[in-house]
């Protein structure tokens, strides 16, 4: 589904709520275990929110936003509130032991933030829509996130393609810092900063071996058309102070991108890239499926689901699995598709 939904993360014997939206100017992708998705918000949700909820069974939820569209421009759906989350984004964190609740943009806020109490996590997915509803519900969504932290419970949150864009948007205070580049379709490495410490980020789990061919072979996914430079990262104060970048991406006209960042102080990861397509996506032709590249998503998603279990919100068992995005049914979309293999579409 087109990526308007926002992911949650959360660890716990309930499911959390998520939803997810699309990537940046191309698709979208949500990672999944408990989503809560709204209908509502249909330019907002190109997160994806992936709550994550801790329990004594060990049980993990994350939460996903929708994103608006059926992510296959009307072929699927063309109700004009129709929303969805990419079920790549869902695959992704259930990979690591976690389930989802969809986060439905565009349903009522007092339902969408209720779902999103049930969810240790978030994940902002793919997309296009950077303005209106959509866009307020992320900032919204995104301001919670970092409320939640400062009262102590540890709550993470995943910014992948327009979510590191949007994310990028609402620090940086500045609704045009985002620059135009070449990066759709594109296989990449990841280049990474000089003296960068990944202790404590998305990275540190990651064998020495593969962090290497991480840099000198393409086993990441690229699919967006904005993206900010490292220059004019820099200059924005409000940027800078908040993240620091890990890596770098060159475009297909060689120019330079931030491709990954790591708050300073929040648990929060934004990617320029796509981790969840290695795995679970078969649409564009150059997405990355070897044996590195799959290990790329798995530790992605373990990092995420890792940093989830840290919550300590347990939320009622009954209204997680009311929430759950196995209330839903995911539809095939393959061969009418923009790139997703199957998409959850709500309306």
């Amino acid at each position: 589904m087109t990526n308007n939904a926002v992911p949650q993360y959360s660890s716990s014997s309930s499911s959390s709520s998520s939803s997810s939206s699309s990537s940046s100017s191309t698709g979208s992708d949500m990672p999944k275990n408990d989503v809560v998705s709204s209908s509502s918000y249909s330019e907002i949700w190109n997160y994806l929110w992936i709550p994550l909820l801790i329990s004594y069974s060990k049980e993990l939820s994350l939460a996903k936003a929708h994103h608006p569209g059926d992510g296959a421009s009307g072929r699927l759906n063309n109700a004009t509130n129709a929303s969805y989350i990419a079920a790549s984004y869902v695959k992704f964190v259930e990979s690591a032991g976690a389930r989802v609740i969809p986060l439905i943009y565009n349903e009522p806020s007092h339902i969408l933030f209720q779902k999103l109490n049930l969810v240790n996590g978030v994940l902002f997915t793919g997309g296009w829509a950077k303005t209106g509803l959509y866009y307020k519900v992320v900032e919204r969504i995104f301001k919670k996130a970092l409320e939640r932290n400062d009262a102590g419970d540890h709550f993470p949150l995943y910014a992948i393609c327009l979510g590191f864009e949007i994310l990028t948007m609402i620090i940086s205070k500045d609704h045009n810092i985002l620059e135009a580049f070449n990066a759709t379709d594109q296989a990449s490495t990841l280049q990474f900063m000089d003296n960068t410490h990944i202790e404590g980020t998305v990275f540190q789990r990651f064998p020495p071996t593969l962090l290497k061919k991480m840099s000198t072979d393409c086993l990441v996914m690229q699919n967006h058309r904005y993206g900010i430079s490292p220059e004019r990262f820099q200059e924005n104060q409000n940027l800078s102070s908040f993240f620091k970048v890990l890596t770098t991406s060159t475009d297909e006209d060689n120019k330079v991108y931030v491709s990954t960042v790591h708050s300073h102080s929040y648990p929060v990861t934004a990617f320029q890239w796509h981790p969840e397509k290695n795995a679970f996506e078969w649409g564009l032709s150059m997405i990355p499926h070897s044996e590195e590249a799959v290990q790329v998503t798995q530790h992605v998603a373990n990092f995420l689901v890792s940093e989830a279990r840290k919550s300590l919100n347990r939320p009622p068992s009954r209204r997680v699995l009311d929430n759950l995005i196995y209330n839903y049914s995911p539809t095939y979309c393959g061969k009418a598709g923009k790139g997703y293999d199957e998409v959850y579409i709500f309306s």
